[in-house]
């Protein structure tokens, strides 16, 4: 007699629609052809997927880490099914007509790995993603799905070494401006190349990845100090196999990820996220998220919540350390434990440990020698790295990162009005921008773009010609994590649909102030009215294809860019 499994503790799995009953031989024969035997097909089938692929450093150890996630799943009394799902290097899409693909990728890997958990019956979900896109869009899915299910971060790349300092891939980026500047030379851009990423893993600063890593961890569904670790090295390898094994307990107990992604678990992810100065991404992430999760979530809770929660940490590219530094700290929970004790997180929420988070936090210490995480009575800031801007510009909202524009809150000048981020990226490169001027890049949303570009090699470029505090650049595409200065995205509506950025001409008066929130053209109503009037949409960009489906299908950026 086989020994007792959780198959005998879980009765009614959902693989037993392709495992029990004689009916279902055939589709046992095609798993006993993957080397299945009886015991395996008893047991809990558990998907395991990862956006493992050779595009991206992000994602190049993915694929060890399933591996170690299978054994702990096998070790616990499940059955791992492997696959995986695309993931578009951001880095490498960047600056060219490739980054159009990027936000459409989180839709499609969501979309796959629901397809085949659907399909395949499987009974629990561990999701291992490293770059961009794929990490919102692995949280999406295990929301969608509300399978038991945990999310494992692939991990972040450890700094480069140039001229005695450490580098991020930000720093490539900014000295192309600077050698167009004349500022560097192309041998020492060369060598700062040859040395900024030295090995696998997801960009070091707090970007997009390491942002949405964190609220990972914050949110609950992954495991407990499971952000900060580097990519390469034994602890990234035990969190791997620690989750594998962890599912299981989370389908034995029935815990399932919107009892964890609750509403008060996404005002936790929004207020470590802009406490670590994250990602302007977060804005469009954390609300796709939400909506696959059942839960409401808008532009104006994540102002709220960013207006009220200190800035305690101080991460690459507003301040000086990189994920490396965070983690040598006590990473993620160190931080949390700030903000549960100064009241700004809520410590009764489920985690994926089965516990709540204010038992995960119990014991975690402080370290009152190190700079990397300040206490929560001494902030950097009294509020956090995230602006929702509105006015007559942006009606419906637009985001601006405010880390490190101290004594630049405000901003006053004539519109320089670009169709594309080519043509602006060459106005710059042929040092054609002034100080004083505000660059408008328009019809790069998520409908007109398609896929609302970043646009990390424009706002590099500007700050590597040392314009980053006397130029103002607003759009209704979007930026890298790496992005700073004063630079506003995700303009709502988008001039696509005809939103106001779209009447924007030349010479036009921009005021931005980010202390109060607003974002203006200084035109009268009767203009404003007089030019939408006039104003004829243009036709799209892709008329088929995956990016004219995504451009029919795609809401605003306001919305968080799901589909519908």
């Amino acid at each position: 007699m086989p020994t007792p499994d959780a198959v005998e503790i879980i009765p009614d799995l959902r693989s037993h629609e392709i495992t029990k009953g004689y009916e279902r031989a055939p589709h046992r024969a095609f798993l006993r052809a993957m080397g299945l035997g009886d015991e395996d097909l008893r047991k809990p089938f558990v998907g395991v997927a990862s956006t493992w692929n050779e595009a991206t450093p992000c994602n190049l150890r993915l694929d060890v880490m399933a591996d170690l996630a299978k054994v702990g799943v096998t070790e616990s009394g499940g059955t791992p099914r492997e696959f995986v799902s695309i993931a578009v290097s951001d880095g490498i899409a960047m600056g060219h007509e490739g980054m159009k693909a990027s936000l459409v990728s989180r839709e499609v890997i969501a979309d796959s790995i629901e397809l085949m958990m659907h399909a395949h019956r499987y009974d629990a979900l561990v999701a291992i993603a490293g770059c961009d896109k794929s990490l919102p869009g692995s949280l999406m899915a295990l929301a969608r799905l509300n399978l038991p299910g945990i999310f494992v971060y692939g991990g972040s790349i450890q700094p480069g070494r140039f001229q005695g300092r450490d580098v991020t891939i930000m720093d490539v980026y900014e000295a192309v401006g600077k050698v167009s500047a004349g500022t560097m030379t192309e041998a020492e851009l060369y060598e700062l190349e040859c040395n900024a990423c030295p090995a696998a893993g997801s960009c070091g600063g707090m970007f997009t990845a390491n942002t949405m890593a964190s609220v990972s961890e914050a949110i609950g569904m992954a495991l407990p100090g499971s952000a900060s670790p580097m990519c390469v090295g034994a602890t990234r390898e035990q969190i791997a196999h620690d989750s594998g094994a962890q599912v299981l307990e989370l389908l034995r107990k029935n815990i399932r990820p919107r009892d964890i992604m609750t509403r008060k678990a996404f005002e936790n992810a929004i207020a470590v996220a802009v406490s670590l100065g994250g990602s302007t991404n977060l804005a469009l992430h954390i609300l796709a998220i939400a909506h696959e999760a059942d839960v409401e979530l808008t532009l104006a809770d994540v102002n709220e919540i960013s207006h009220r929660t200190p800035l305690l940490a101080s991460m690459k590219p507003g301040g000086k350390y990189v994920m490396q530094d965070l983690d040598r700290v006590g990473g993620i929970p160190v931080l949390m434990r700030q903000l549960l004790d100064g009241g700004f997180i809520h410590g009764d929420v489920l985690t994926v440990t089965g516990k709540t988070l204010a038992e995960n936090l119990a014991g975690i210490a402080f370290d009152p020698t190190q700079d990397v995480i300040r206490p929560v009575g001494n902030p950097h800031s009294h509020s956090g790295g995230l602006v929702i801007l509105h006015g007559n510009l942006a009606p419906k909202g637009a985001v601006v990162k405010v880390v490190g524009l101290e004594g630049h809150t405000k901003h006053r000048g004539p519109a320089r009005v670009f169709d594309s981020e080519d043509a602006t990226f060459a106005a710059v490169q042929n040092h054609e921008v002034q100080k004083g001027d505000v660059l408008i890049i328009r019809y790069e949303g998520p409908k007109g773009g398609p896929g609302m570009r970043e646009m990390l090699a424009v706002t590099a470029a500007i700050v590597g010609q040392g314009l980053g505090e006397d130029v103002l650049l607003i759009t209704d595409g979007r930026f890298s994590g790496a992005t700073h200065g004063l630079m506003v995205g995700h303009v709502a509506p988008e001039a696509f649909v005809g939103g106001p950025i779209a009447i924007l001409q030349d010479g036009d008066m921009i005021s931005i102030d980010t202390e109060t929130g607003a974002l203006n053209m200084e035109l009268s109503d009767e203009e404003v009215q007089r030019r939408l009037g006039t104003w004829k949409p243009i036709a799209p960009h892709y008329t088929h294809g995956v990016l004219a489906k995504y451009a029919r299908s795609v809401t605003s950026a306001d919305r968080g860019a799901i589909c519908e």
